[in-house]
Order: structure tokens, then C-alpha cells, then sequence
């Protein structure tokens, strides 16, 4: 067998559900077929077990024959032992399918999420695709098992009748879909409430992460209680959800006992009128008897194959709806331009001069983060690097770096966290200096471990940290947006001094209303209503631009110092 994952798991059909799991079934073909063949041997084995002894009790028990007996007794322990290693084999193989399936799902989606970038989140919520890894998963694996299962069940039990009696194996290949048809009516509703309770588990996982996200927030706003309520609520229409799904399954499991029951009954009374119209001897009816204990097990396979067919469609419809999203900006550009150049916004008007660090003061937050957005081409825009579009500059991440403050730590060693391939250690200690991070790296050493999203860290500790990892980069051009907005004055005056001498000679862009970062940038631009209005010095435009000056200190008197950037408001860390 081959190892798990494979290295790379192919482009899925994802034009529908049944498509995608046609795909999956096509990518290990091989495996569920040695499934199914194993299966149908140790089916076979099973069901050849009554014909034996109806064998051994006609020859050898009432033709008092003991040789014959110990014959068919020999040929009973052999099936016994091909049993045995078939069916520890095709257990193998059943894990296999399963976590092949499960895997190749789980890399595909991977693989979509990354391709998709920022996109994923406006258009998918975190619940929807946490549901996606964990749940749905599951559910295509145990389709991709109960193939083998199944086709192995229906196999062995056709063949097995066929062979011995030819109406009774009728019965049952006749009878084995007719099954199917009556239960067809119990999986619509099932899915139907499937799918309605997956679409609420995953909005009350999206309310939990948010929850605990901003934990912090509400209980210093007091309203930990209120949105817990809330939860607890959406908590029970889960269940309710929920109830209804083990309603909705409890009859087709129902059905799976009683519809198989009632074919089993009916080739037991079909065996029982041939032996007592002399067709068949009593060795034979024993043997039938068999077969019709034999039938209870692969025929609730086949009821069990159908709900799980059932789940592995609303699971696939999930992953589909994943797969078949679009970045809402593609990245397939060829050009190659000379770093150095010009960075221009034509909707906003901005120009963003080479090697220099550039502030952006916007009278409302939004229009700066989508200026940024723009230049980082996390959204679609007139934007030109040296002349040349975004659209058309190949490997565009590799030149230009936005960093926002939703930008999550990894979980792991710190350093691995903050440092990318090709990263030394005397630039991560000097990403690190820059952004007065320090302090961090001494308390918990740079191989302490992260815990998820950097939890255990202030909003201010996260906010440096995040600042050293886009530093230690060392893009041609870095875009930051509000990097200080959570550190208090002193450390933000340290980190605006440190960052305009570091990144000397390089293109940086920071938008910012504070007066200690501005005050450091060689040129601040003015942004109100989405158009650049006025530019110059952070002093020039305190004195000349009266909206301006409104807007860095938050429309109050400016204390002594703001003019030369030394004194600003205070910022208190979450």
C-alpha cells in the first residue's frame, strides 16, 4: 500500500457532489477493488459454511458415512482460516479507502483554502470550513469503505444462491433493489435533515471561534453573559437539528432491519416448500436455513451502504462548495519589473515614492485599508509597480508584503513562527529589535512554543511580534497597516524611530493616524473621502491642513509636543 498522504492528491471533479466522490473512487480504483475482491472472499466463505454442512449432515450424518464427515469437517476449518485472512486483510484495505479518501479531501481543501487567500474568509465562514475537516471528512471516508463492503455483500450472496438454487437467487437479486426502492423515500427527508443541521453546526462553530477570540473584549464590556445566552440558544436549534436527523435515521435503520427481514423470511419459505415438495433434501434445507441467517448480515451492509452514501452526498456538497470558489483576485502574472520603482494608486490618486517610508493618514480607517488592500493587490485596483500592473508582475507576494492586524501568529516554536525559509538569525534579531520586541523573546526564549493564534501573548505582545515576522521578511516593499495601534507611547516612539532607520534605502508604506509614526515618515499623505487631498511633512500639513490635524489628534487640542511628535494620545493594550 502506499503511504498516507500521498504527495500530490490531483484535481478533483467538482462540478457536483457525486461527481467529486467519482472522482475520489476513480484515485483509488485499485485499493477498492482489492477491497471488494476481498470482501466477496470472505463473504463467499461465510456463505459456503450452511452449503458444507447441509453437505456433511446428507453424507455424512444420514448416510452414516464418518469419513465423508470428517471430509466436509476439513472443508469447514478450511474456510474458517480463508475467512479469517481475508477478512484481516480487507479490514486492511478498509482503512486504507477510508483514510485515502479522508486525506486526499483534507489536502485538497488545504490546497483550495491557500490558493484562495483572503477570499476564503469573506465567502466561507471558519465554522463552515472547520465542519469540512472534521465531520465531512469522516463521512467520505465511510463511503469510500462501504463501496467494498457493499459490491462484496451483493456479490457473495447473488453468486452463493445463484449456484445452489437459481429461484432463490432471483429472489434475492430481484429482492435487494426492490429494498432499495422502498427505502429511497426515507433518504430524502434524512438528508434534507442532514444538511440543515451540518449548515447550523457550522454557524454555531463560527459563533464559538468568535467567541473565544474575543473572550478577552466581552467580559471587559460585561457582556460575556449576554452572548453566551446567545450561544446557548443557537446551541439548542443545533439539537433540535440534531434530533430530527436521529429521528429521520432511526427510521431508515428501521427499514434496514425490517425490509431485509422480510426477504429473509421470504427465502426461507421458498426453502421450505422445496423440501417439502421433495426438491430439495434435508442437508439442503439446512443449508438454507443458513443462508437466510447467513443473508442478515450483507444485507443490512446494503440498507447500512445507503445511509452512508446518503451522509458522504451532503459531506461532498460542502467540499464542492470550497473547491468550487475563486480567488477574488488571481495571481498569474509573467512580468518581472526592476525593484526600485513607483508604487501608484490611481483611484485614490496616492504615489508612493522608491525607497523611502511613506505614511498614509486617512480621515475615515476604511478608505486606508482599502488603499492598502489595493496595493497589495488583496483587492482589485488601477495599481502599477515600476510602471507595470499588479495583475502582471509574476510571484507579485514576493515583492510586495501587506501586513494587518488580523494577521494570525502560528503555533509551534516562536522563532520558526516569526521567520520564514532563507531567514538568518542576525535578521530575525534585528526584525526583532526594530519592533521593541525584545522583552518578549527574553521572558519566553525564542523556542518557547505558541499556543494557537499566540493566545498566551497581550494584544500589544501579538501586535510586535507580528511586526517582527513582516520585518524579518525583508520585502522590497512593505504595506503595514496600524503595526502600534495597541502598544503603548514610549514603545511606539522606539519602533517609529527604529523602523524609518531600518527600512532606509527600501519602499515602506504605514497607514496611521499616530502623530509618533507620522512624525518619522519622509512623506505623509492625506486621505479623505478615498482621494489623496493634501501632502508634505507631518509638521507642514499640522500647520497647513486644518482636516488634517483634525484628524491625528482625534479633533482636540493638541497637546504640547504633537507638533514634533513626541507626545500622543494614549492607547490603552487590550
Amino acid at each position: 500500500m502506499k503511504p498516507l498522504p500521498v504527495e500530490d492528491p490531483g484535481e478533483p471533479d467538482h462540478r457536483s457532489p457525486a461527481r467529486y466522490l467519482l472522482w475520489l473512487a476513480r484515485t483509488q480504483v485499485r485499493s477498492i477493488t482489492a477491497g471488494a475482491a476481498l470482501g466477496t472472499i470472505w463473504m463467499l466463505s461465510q456463505a459456503l459454511m450452511p452449503a458444507v454442512i447441509g453437505r456433511a449432515i446428507d453424507q455424512g450424518v444420514a448416510a452414516k458415512d464418518s469419513g465423508a464427515l470428517l471430509s466436509w469437517a476439513g472443508v469447514l476449518l478450511g474456510l474458517g482460516v480463508v475467512q479469517a485472512a481475508s477478512g484481516v486483510t480487507r479490514h486492511r484495505f478498509a482503512v486504507f479507502n477510508w483514510l485515502a479518501a479522508a486525506y486526499r479531501t483534507v489536502q485538497v481543501v488545504t490546497r483550495q483554502a491557500t490558493r484562495l487567500g483572503s477570499t476564503l474568509p469573506r465567502r466561507l465562514s471558519a465554522g463552515e470550513v472547520v465542519s469540512v475537516g472534521v465531520a465531512d471528512v469522516a463521512h467520505i471516508g465511510d463511503a469510500m469503505d462501504i463501496l467494498s463492503r457493499g459490491s462484496g455483500a451483493i456479490v457473495a450472496v447473488a453468486a452463493i444462491l445463484l449456484a445452489s438454487s437459481p429461484p432463490l437467487g432471483l429472489v434475492v437479486l430481484i429482492g435487494v433493489p426492490l429494498i432499495l426502492a422502498l427505502a429511497a423515500p426515507l433518504l430524502r427527508p434524512y438528508r434534507e435533515h442532514e444538511q440543515r443541521q451540518r449548515e447550523l453546526a457550522g454557524e454555531l462553530n463560527t459563533q464559538a471561534t468568535d467567541l473565544v477570540a474575543g473572550l478577552r473584549v466581552l467580559r471587559g464590556i460585561g457582556g460575556e453573559r449576554l452572548f453566551a445566552g446567545r450561544y446557548r440558544a443557537e446551541s439548542q436549534r443545533v439539537r433540535a437539528a440534531g434530533v430530527a436527523v436521529a429521528r429521520a435515521e432511526s427510521k431508515l435503520s428501521g427499514a434496514e432491519v425490517l425490509l431485509p427481514g422480510l426477504l429473509i423470511a421470504l427465502v426461507t419459505w421458498l426453502g421450505a416448500r422445496f423440501a417439502a415438495a421433495g426438491t430439495i433434501s434435508v442437508g439442503e434445507l439446512v443449508a438454507f436455513y443458513g443462508y437466510a441467517v447467513f443473508l442478515i448480515h450483507p444485507l443490512k451492509t446494503v440498507g447500512e451502504a445507503a445511509g452512508k452514501l446518503t451522509k458522504a452526498h451532503v459531506a461532498a456538497s460542502r467540499v464542492v462548495t470550497v473547491l468550487g470558489l475563486r480567488p477574488e483576485v488571481a495571481l498569474a502574472g509573467t512580468s518581472r519589473p526592476a525593484p526600485g520603482g513607483e508604487l501608484v494608486d490611481a483611484a485614490s490618486g496616492l504615489v508612493v515614492r522608491p525607497g523611502r517610508l511613506t505614511a498614509i493618514a486617512a480621515s475615515d480607517p476604511r478608505d486606508a485599508q482599502a488603499i492598502a488592500d489595493r496595493l497589495g493587490r488583496y483587492a482589485d485596483g488601477d495599481v502599477t509597480y515600476a510602471g507595470t500592473p499588479l495583475s502582471e508582475i509574476a510571484e507579485l507576494r514576493a515583492h510586495i508584503l501587506l501586513a494587518v492586524n488580523e494577521d494570525h501568529l502560528f503555533s509551534g516554536p516562536l522563532a520558526d513562527g516569526l521567520t520564514t525559509p532563507g531567514t538568518g538569525e542576525d535578521a530575525l534579531e534585528r526584525a526583532v529589535r526594530i519592533a521593541s520586541a525584545e522583552d518578549i523573546i527574553a521572558a519566553t526564549g525564542a523556542d518557547a512554543h505558541v499556543a494557537e493564534a499566540g493566545r498566551e501573548f497581550s494584544g500589544g505582545q501579538r501586535q510586535r511580534l507580528r511586526l517582527a515576522r513582516a520585518l524579518a521578511a525583508g520585502h522590497e516593499v512593505l504595506i503595514m497597516v496600524e503595526p502600534t495601534s495597541a502598544v503603548d507611547a514610549h514603545t511606539e516612539a522606539r519602533i517609529a524611530e527604529r523602523l524609518a532607520t531600518a527600512r532606509a534605502g527600501r519602499t515602506t508604506v504605514v497607514c496611521t493616524t499616530s502623530p509618533l509614526m507620522l512624525d518619522r515618515a519622509a512623506h505623509v499623505v492625506y486621505v479623505e473621502d478615498g482621494t489623496v487631498i493634501a501632502e508634505g511633512s507631518h509638521r507642514d500639513l499640522l500647520d497647513t491642513e486644518p482636516r488634517y490635524a483634525a484628524t491625528v489628534t482625534r479633533g482636540e487640542e493638541q497637546p504640547t509636543g504633537a507638533r514634533d511628535g513626541t507626545v500622543r494620545e494614549e492607547v490603552a493594550s487590550p
